[in-house]
């Protein structure tokens, strides 16, 4: 026969407390990977590049600190294709792509549209659609147009809003979402 208590609490006392507390934590930036620290906090980000053919899959915080090489590795990724221009990503966002991928709780990466964007880039892409900011937060390296097969854009938009911590655009038509580090606000259909 097995003992259910533990140190006085039993096993469904202990399985109620924690659904208490998930019916408490709603989803939020915040707390997206707070449930980790001072547990081996890591976080983790995974996607491709249709444009490259290049990929990345990397842990790149752990414990309260960014890996300074893998930031490296992630601002190449990240790089104006099209320039070959490379800049310091804001690792807020980043940690806003991480923590909308984990709340959607896929494996499948990220398929990375657009990350930064040299002005002469974006410049070209204005002219060319409206969709495209003049003083997009992609050539500051803060924005990132993201796709994945598994989710729709409706779902990743929910998961990127839920982090509430910056912009997020939902393209339908095009079939992705853009997630930013600027100011909560939310567009798109």
């Amino acid at each position: 026969m097995t003992d259910n208590k533990l140190i006085g609490v039993s096993r469904r006392g202990l399985l109620g407390a924690f659904a208490a507390t998930a019916v408490i934590a709603a989803p939020t930036y915040t707390n997206a990977f707070g449930v980790l620290k001072g547990a081996g906090d890591i976080r983790r980000i995974r996607m491709y590049s249709g444009r490259t053919g290049e990929a990345i899959d990397t842990i790149y915080w752990i414990e309260g600190e960014y890996i300074p090489e893998v930031v490296k590795e992630i601002n190449y990724f990240m790089r104006d294709w099209r320039s070959n221009d490379v800049t310091k990503i804001d690792m807020r966002t980043i940690d806003i792509m991480a923590a909308a991928h984990r709340l959607m709780d896929v494996s499948e990466p990220y398929m990375l549209l657009s990350g930064y964007r040299c002005p002469k880039t974006n410049a070209m892409l204005r002219s060319k659609s409206r969709g495209v900011a003049k003083n997009s937060l992609h050539m500051k390296g803060q924005a990132a147009d993201l796709r994945l097969q598994s989710r729709s854009v409706g779902q990743m938009a929910k998961a990127a809003a839920a982090c509430s911590a910056g912009g997020v655009g939902k393209y339908s038509r095009s079939n992705f979402v853009h997630m930013d580090c600027g100011p909560v606000r939310s567009w798109g259909g």
